[in-house]
């Protein structure tokens, strides 16, 4: 079954490894077989990978647009994700989630998981920063 996607102006998307950026109209069209995509809003350029859930989530996106590298992508995951659990080891529910994905090559998959954890992160330095600011 062929996988319809619609592409607002200057959208970016990547398709099979592709980066693809449409024009200046809407576009529509078909992949008709299985390949890894990612939409616009999924995307995390290595500029943004600014903090260690985002490395991890970009590590996850290489692992699933470039599945030739992917057991070098699988090492510097593992890396990150000891480094991520020793600051918050609490996060270790979300890892074991985005882990048996990844062992599974459900990389698509994990990359959701992943946004769970940038959320994750991103709750936890907000607490930190307000007790900061208590003190």
């Amino acid at each position: 079954m062929a996988l319809k996607l619609s592409l607002k102006p200057h959208e970016r998307i990547i398709i099979g490894g592709a980066v693809i950026t449409n024009g200046a109209t809407k576009s529509e069209f078909l992949v008709e077989n299985t390949v890894p995509i990612l939409r616009h809003k999924h995307i995390l350029s290595p500029q943004e990978a600014d903090s260690p859930a985002k490395r991890i989530y970009m590590t996850i996106q290489l692992m699933y647009v470039d599945g030739e590298k992917v057991a070098q992508y699988h090492k510097i995951y593992w890396e990150l994700v000891r480094d991520f659990l020793s600051a918050i080891p609490r996060a270790v529910g979300i890892i074991d989630c985005v882990s048996e994905h990844i062992a599974q090559n459900r990389y698509y998959d994990a990359l959701k998981e992943a946004r769970k954890l940038i959320n994750f992160e991103e709750e936890v330095l907000e607490r930190a920063k307000q007790c900061c600011e208590s003190l």
